[in-house]
């Protein structure tokens, strides 16, 4: 009987323990989860939110419309997902914070709406649509930075002249060639790094204080580093001195190579060893582009093939968001561009051949040409869904919809398997 009862107690006492602890844990409020984007003007953002009823045309992506619109149609602010913003130009930089809404976008003044959309817009809604936990999403980016030079990491040393730059900025003046390089040699130490450090003081800066970004914030929960994203690529590719070797492979093995220091430096300053990374592969020109961005492509990819990275390190490929059809009229509209140049120069092919049409002329002339290159319905189509240059993903909120939710998936994806 006694040791009935013996038994009895321990198992009372047993399932009292288990009881109190889960009243703890549910009463224990859940981490911040934190997500790091940073990147150029892509990561920045230029769509603007009137091309948001283009998502809509299509039936594949009408349910992202609905979720990045509350009831009244205006686009959503989300309760649950808050964000800082670092950005700006030259020394005009700042921050923009709040709930997550759009508008976090690219920004002439850092502290206001700017009326477009990144990636993080719709990388928001799918985080606070998977997730029980509260979200913070930290945002550093800047128009025309380079990995080579302003997000060159650490560990990748100073910047180093190449056998090609040496030859041609110690030969005579030219093309291309700095006119003072001791001047040039020292804005380039100056430049060298200098987004990397500001991308990572920011987040340093809004983790030591959470709550100045998010109200309700308990230090008690803590936060997590939950994700990183990668969007940049686009100065990189387009310079050809520090990639000298055109239409050779490997050609771009070096931003390769400071990719993945890239990483590594990231995880060790932020104290997050395994940081599930997202490199946003750029898909300007879509699935077809030309051979440079092909090779380019398979050089911003090529990091998460390395063993180190499996796992947690995933490239994202975004030209399967780029919009054939939109960028099809854009193709037109670069002819057109290319008309007014050819006026403008006296081309001997042209109609201003002799160089005798008045500017008033030539605006007719250039006007009737568009007219009979882009037709009525595609003008319509261009102005509901482009908002900007090819670069810029022709500043389509459906493709940085996309981009945003895939890189989102892609985030939670490698989440789970840690």
């Amino acid at each position: 009987m006694k040791a009935k009862l013996e038994t009895t107690r321990r198992v009372m006492a047993a399932v009292a323990a288990s009881l109190m602890l889960a009243t703890t844990n549910q009463a224990r409020p859940k981490p911040l989860k934190v997500f790091i984007l940073a990147g150029q003007s892509n990561m920045e953002g230029h769509a603007k939110i009137e091309t948001f009823d283009y998502i809509g045309d299509d039936p594949a992506t009408a349910p992202l419309l609905k979720q990045m619109r509350d009831a009244d149609g205006k686009p959503a602010v989300c309760d649950h997902v808050w964000i800082s913003y670092f950005t700006g130009s030259g020394t005009n930089n700042g921050e923009g914070f709040g709930k997550l809404a759009a508008g976090y976008g690219s920004r002439s003044n850092p502290a206001k709406d700017g009326g477009k959309i990144g990636p993080e817009f719709t990388f928001g809604l799918t985080m606070d649509a998977a997730l029980a936990e509260p979200v913070l999403i930290i945002k550093t980016a800047w128009g025309g930075k380079s990995l080579h030079t302003d997000f060159r990491p650490p560990s990748a040393g100073p910047y180093q002249l190449n056998d090609y730059q040496k030859k041609l900025y110690y030969g005579p003046p030219g093309h291309g060639v700095p006119k003072d390089m001791d001047a040039w040699l020292a804005d380039k130490k100056r430049d060298t790094g200098h987004s990397y450090r500001l991308m990572v003081g920011h987040v340093k800066k809004v983790l030591a204080d959470p709550k100045r970004v998010v109200p309700g914030y308990d230090p008690a929960q803590g936060y997590e580093l939950a994700g990183f994203v990668w969007l940049q690529g686009w100065n990189d590719m387009v310079d050809g001195h520090t990639y000298p070797d055109r239409g050779k492979p490997g050609r771009f093995a070096l931003y390769s190579e400071l990719l993945a220091r890239f990483i590594r430096n990231v995880r060790e300053d932020l104290g997050a060893p395994k940081l599930p990374f997202v490199i946003g592969v750029m898909g300007v020109g879509g699935p077809d582009a030309d051979p440079t961005t092909q090779e380019f492509r398979k050089a911003m990819a090529a990091p998460a093939a390395l063993p180190e990275f499996q796992g947690n390190v995933v490239a994202v490929q975004t030209a399967p968001f780029w919009s054939e059809e939109l960028g099809a009229i854009d193709e037109k509209h670069e002819k057109v561009r290319q008309m007014r140049y050819l006026l403008d120069s006296k081309h001997k092919d042209h109609a201003n051949a002799d160089g005798k049409m008045t500017e008033e002329q030539k605006r007719e002339f250039v006007k009737k040409f568009e007219a009979d290159l882009i037709t009525p319905a595609e003008a319509a189509l261009w102005k509901r869904g482009a908002s900007n240059a090819g670069y810029h993903y022709l500043g389509c909120a459906k493709t940085f919809a996309l981009m945003g939710r895939a890189f989102a998936e892609a985030t939670i994806a490698m989440m789970k398997r840690q």
